[in-house]
């Protein structure tokens, strides 16, 4: 049986942007969107930005968006998630429409751990450094138990001894969490009153049920509810990819021409320009793989959507 509550149609779907005439859209976008692209997350600063979780499904028909892109979305699911989630933007493309997913690397997060770890072992100064980085990278966005965990721990930290090394690992994260960051969210002034009141809501609710749980089963259980609540937040990794498992995650979808590709490399048009893989002239996660597919043309597209949604 399928996760997601599938429908071909939207009666109720909003309008997309009346500036994307080329139908693009954004799953996940955090603060890294364009505003000529339809925008989803689960929080919004920006009206062009709309409140989704994508774990109910895309809100939009079948066939509509020429480009669907998410980046560093797919490892906050679980694998059956992620996969349904590769389900529905093969849905909602358009025959020939191009999908394209950033990840975290698994692969190359490996292969750097084995490496600083090999050096590390024949006691390099710095490898031994790095190596406590790369092992940071591969769990701790699996297990941390707060927000930032020990790697925003570690950047945060005044005596950072490779900090060139981190930065290289991931980009202008570096700056957000040493507090350099020179963007200043203006937008969050713009935030629409609901927004601002199902916040406090949610807050009041969480303290009731800490102090319920707290007189119920005492401290041990009021930790397990904050651990339990922050891990649905969806800041921590629930599977990790690389170009293997991801290719082979894509073509059972029906996704066909499935390539690994750089940050300014695409076959989506005059991509560079959204700046949503890249700030300036930096790749803006460069720990990532880049990877692109695409929707058959019609026929076989129905065809193998139809078989997929059979079997799920």
């Amino acid at each position: 049986m399928s996760l997601i509550n599938h429908a071909h149609k939207h009666p109720g779907a909003p309008n997309r942007s009346e500036n994307n005439d080329r139908q693009l859209l954004n799953i996940g976008c955090g603060r890294h969107y364009d505003r000529q692209w339809v925008n989803l997350d689960l929080e919004s600063n920006d009206p062009s930005v709309r409140i989704h979780d994508v774990t109910k499904g895309i809100p939009y028909d079948d066939d509509e968006f020429e480009v669907v892109y998410h980046s560093h979305v797919l490892e906050h699911l679980k694998p059956e998630l992620g996969e349904e989630l590769i389900r529905e933007c093969f849905r909602v493309l358009k025959p020939n429409g191009i999908l394209r997913i950033v990840v975290p690397n698994l692969e190359r997060i490996a292969q750097l751990y084995l490496e600083t770890h090999d050096r590390a072992w024949h006691e390099e100064q710095d490898a031994q450094t790095n190596f406590d980085w790369m092992k940071l990278e591969l769990l701790d966005q699996l297990v941390r138990e707060h927000s930032g965990g020990r790697m925003g721990r570690y950047m945060a930290n005044q005596e950072i001894k490779n900090s060139d090394f981190v930065r290289w690992r991931v980009g202008n994260e570096y700056e957000i969490c040493r507090g350099l960051d020179a963007e200043t969210p203006d937008a969050v002034k713009r935030q629409a009153w609901y927004t601002r009141l199902a916040k406090v809501t949610h807050e009041l609710r969480k303290k009731i049920a800490r102090q319920t749980i707290l007189w119920l089963l005492g401290r041990d259980g009021q930790a397990a509810l904050d651990e339990g609540l922050f891990r649905s937040r969806g800041e921590i990794h629930r599977w990790m990819y690389d170009r293997y498992s991801l290719r082979r995650l894509c073509l059972s979808q029906g996704f066909v021409e499935f390539r690994v590709c750089d940050a300014t490399e695409s076959s989506i048009e005059d991509f560079g320009q959204f700046q949503l893989d890249t700030v300036g002239q930096l790749v803006r996660k460069p720990d990532s793989l880049f990877v692109e597919c695409r929707k058959p043309s019609t026929a076989n597209a129905t065809e193998l959507y139809l078989k997929n949604r059979g079997a799920a």
